[in-house]
């Protein structure tokens, strides 16, 4: 099942690639900002409840997709970057084994725990 899994998020990662594409911004755009999403988890210096808010926030594939519609129907073009990107972030970030975290701790996360502390 992991297999899979990473393969479906492998399919996502490559659909933000084309979605990107679509654009026409330079590719230095998409490699530059891919790991902007994760400037969400500064949400954890007030505490692991807005942290996991703010990180979920910014990486939750619906999000993403909502803002790459809004800007190819509003024509806004930096909104279909910013969508793309969210969305090949969120599917790297998966594919390496980072979920969406629950409020208790930044490691517990919705495909099992990450770090040191596994159990």
């Amino acid at each position: 099942m992991k297999v899979l899994l990473k393969l479906e998020y492998v399919a996502i990662l490559i659909i933000s690639i084309l979605a990107f594409a679509h654009t026409e911004w330079s590719w230095w755009w998409y490699v530059g900002l891919f790991f902007a999403p994760d400037i969400s988890m500064l949400g954890y210096l007030v505490n692991t409840k807005v942290g996991a808010f703010f990180y979920n926030l910014f990486h939750h594939w619906g999000i993403a997709v909502l803002v790459y519609i809004a800007g190819y129907l509003f024509g806004l073009t930096v909104l279909e970057v910013v969508g793309s990107i969210l969305l090949g972030h969120s599917a790297f970030d998966r594919i390496v084994g980072y979920g969406l975290k629950y409020e208790d701790s930044f490691q517990n996360t919705h495909l099992g725990r990450i770090g040191k502390d596994k159990k």
